[in-house]
């Protein structure tokens, strides 16, 4: 129990993919979809985030009387995953701005309905 209990931003991390992930497959209004990918993306930046932290590890800097340091390199990934994150989060809302203006809605099940109509 102490060792499930000590992990728990493992289980946060699950518990966000699988919220991310189920609202990609289970909402058809793509505003909604994307909102879940963000989610679950956020998941993915704390496993890593979390990866990196080494329990009694200092900052990577050399001294004498340190031995244990975290490692710098998970957090610089997620520092650029985050602006790529956001850049393709605007990608994807200029998507959605095109397409309501193509089909006049954003929910998925009228779009492909119109779309196998014409």
């Amino acid at each position: 129990m102490t060792l499930l209990l000590s992990h728990y931003n493992y289980w946060v991390v699950v518990t966000l993919m699988m919220i991310g992930f189920f609202i990609v497959i289970a909402q058809g209004n793509l505003v909604k979809k994307l909102v879940g990918l963000n989610i679950f993306q956020t998941s993915v930046f704390i496993l890593y985030i979390s990866s990196g932290k080494v329990t009694g590890g200092s900052a990577p800097i050399l001294q004498d009387e340190i031995t244990s340091y975290s490692n710098p390199l998970p957090h610089v990934l997620i520092l650029t995953a985050i602006v790529v994150g956001i850049a393709t989060t605007a990608l994807g809302l200029a998507l959605v701005i095109r397409i309501k203006k193509a089909y006049g809605t954003i929910e998925e099940s009228e779009i492909q309905q119109r779309d196998h109509t014409c």
